[in-house]
């Protein structure tokens, strides 16, 4: 478990390579997620989107990269919304141990 000063005030890491699984299981918690495989597989989606754009997704982009790398059936906002209610890119990103994407809120 990662010191609450690890996180800024949105929960959000501050440094990235304090992410691990265990650290993504506490947020998930927190957030009142169980991770199973559906998220853990957007989880690994979101964090191989930053490494490949060194940016967190907004919706659009990542509704279009999960279908593109998953298929249509997971590149569908819906999809996303039934794993990380809400909003799925900033939810999804805060799991996934990245920074807040630029346009939410």
């Amino acid at each position: 478990m990662l010191p609450a000063d690890a996180f800024d005030a949105e929960g959000f890491l501050r440094r990235l390579e304090d992410w691990s699984p265990e650290v993504a299981r506490q947020i998930a918690l927190a957030e009142g997620i169980e991770l199973g495989d559906a998220h853990w597989e957007i989880v690994n989606l979101l964090r191989a989107y930053y490494q490949e754009f060194d940016s967190s997704p907004a919706m659009r982009p990542l509704v279009k990269y999960c279908g593109l790398k998953l298929g249509a059936d997971k590149g569908r906002s819906i999809y996303l919304l039934a794993l990380f209610p809400g909003s799925p890119a900033k939810l999804g990103s805060k799991i996934a141990g990245l920074p807040k994407p630029d346009n939410c809120l």
